[in-house]
């Protein structure tokens, strides 16, 4: 296997820059640099000297032997000036070390996987925790990372391999002295196990959008007030205001962080029956992201809701209070009432939050669904019978066997290709 290194910290300059380089021929790069490698983990300050370029820097190194670093392989990190010249020439020099290569996006993590020091379910929750804008998503990300969701799928497959050979001992002794009626314990272990997959699974669509972003939607007629109401929230000009009716064409988005909640506000166009195709359009639109909102906050005003009805669990306020005088509704020009909206839009998220699960990707739901629809044959033949258990045995390998993707036992290799593509170099 190649020596492979790249520039483990954000491009650009900084402080300080950290390029970590990993594979059998770690230490070489040592040697390169005019010095013989540290004791492993244990920081050096060194002098970067090169052959041909002289000294390059001053740097911290620091060595990982086999086994015991972030890859699990030999990995040495160099701990240098961020400065972009520096950066290049030792990445240049590195280059020039026979069986060196510059890694590729996420060959780093995927080595990790490969050599058993990551599964693919701690994998995907480090590229979210990468990826971690708010404090709800940290948390949900180091629960993936520190592997409560291998840990889960430990427990299930030990379950089905038991309920596995309770059936195969059926079948293939069936004339030694062994229990004929095995299906009250092989249906307690099917149905437990199926219990946890199908909470995981409804679990899901939370744990997502903790993951992405919640999406609150807000609605009601033109000149409700609900861009004023948006810019409000964002604390700047996010959207047009206008006193013409029909002056938001499209939705509009602005990303927020509520005390630790991911939440897009979408400003939308005024709900009503429109000759203009234009408007129609973003009526459309409207109507389509409002959907498929975790929650809509509905302003009030002098007309009715058209077009979309509240739900009970959305929020309804009177907008406009600086000009009505409701002493309950909203004013985005005044402030009045903006904080208990915030505070009403804040509880009602985090009642969704607790139904979370630990399943947050799409890949993860997927393989889950599989393995259920697997058990739900199995606990099926079981039913039927012993004659049937040998159906009821197949299903259930079959089951295991899908559950296993769930961690990256066994994956076909464009699903990792895709896990990794969204890695950056240095990862």
């Amino acid at each position: 296997m190649d020596t492979i290194f790249a520039l483990a910290t954000v491009p650009g300059k900084s402080g300080v820059a950290v390029i970590r380089v990993s594979g059998p021929d770690a230490f070489q790069s040592c040697t390169l640099f005019g010095f013989a490698a540290p004791t492993p983990r244990q920081t050096a300050l060194r002098r970067l000297v090169h052959p041909d370029h002289g000294f390059l820097d001053e740097a911290l190194v620091i060595t990982f032997e086999d086994g015991k670093s972030f890859t699990g392989e030999p990995v040495v990190e160099f701990h240098i000036h961020g400065s972009i010249a520096i950066v290049q020439i030792v990445l240049d020099s590195l280059s020039q070390v026979p069986n060196f290569r510059s890694a590729e996006a996420g060959e780093f993590t995927r080595r990790a996987l490969s050599n058993g020091r990551l599964d693919l379910t701690q994998v995907e929750a480090l590229s979210d925790l990468i990826d971690a804008e708010t404090e709800m998503q940290r948390k949900q990300a180091l629960l993936g990372f520190s592997g409560r969701l291998r840990d889960a799928a430990e427990t299930w497959r030990k379950d089905l391999i038991h309920a596995l050979s309770l059936l195969e001992a059926t079948i293939d002794f069936a004339d030694e002295d062994v229990p004929v009626d095995v299906s009250p314990e092989v249906t307690q272990l099917l149905s437990g196990v199926m219990k946890n997959l199908e909470e995981e699974i409804q679990g899901y669509g939370v744990a997502e959008r903790i993951r992405t972003g919640f999406e609150v939607a807000i609605v009601g007629a033109p000149n409700a007030g609900k861009s004023t109401l948006l810019n409000a929230l964002a604390g700047r000009d996010a959207a047009i205001t206008s006193d013409v009716a029909g002056t938001t064409r499209d939705v509009i988005e602005v990303r927020m962080d509520l005390d630790g909640l991911p939440v897009t506000f979408l400003d939308t166009a005024g709900l009503r029956v429109s000759e203009d195709v234009v408007e129609s359009i973003g009526i459309q639109r409207a109507l389509d992201r409002a959907t498929t909102a975790d929650l809509r906050i509905f302003l009030e005003s002098e007309d009715a809701f058209t077009l979309l009805s509240p739900r009970d669990t959305d929020i309804v306020v009177a907008g406009k209070s600086d000009l009505t005088g409701n002493a309950t509704g909203v004013s985005g020009v005044t402030g009045e009432g903006i904080s208990g909206l915030i505070s009403d839009v804040k509880e009602r998220l985090i009642g969704k939050a607790t139904s979370a699960g630990l399943v947050s990707h799409q890949r993860q739901k997927d393989v889950l669904s599989l393995g259920l629809d697997r058990l739900r044959q199995a606990l099926t033949f079981v039913g039927e019978g012993p004659d049937r258990y040998d159906l009821a045995s197949e299903e259930l390998r079959g089951g295991i066997f899908v559950l296993e993707r769930l961690v990256g036992r066994v994956d076909v290799e464009d699903v990792l290709d895709k896990v990794f593509s969204s890695f950056c170099i240095g990862k």
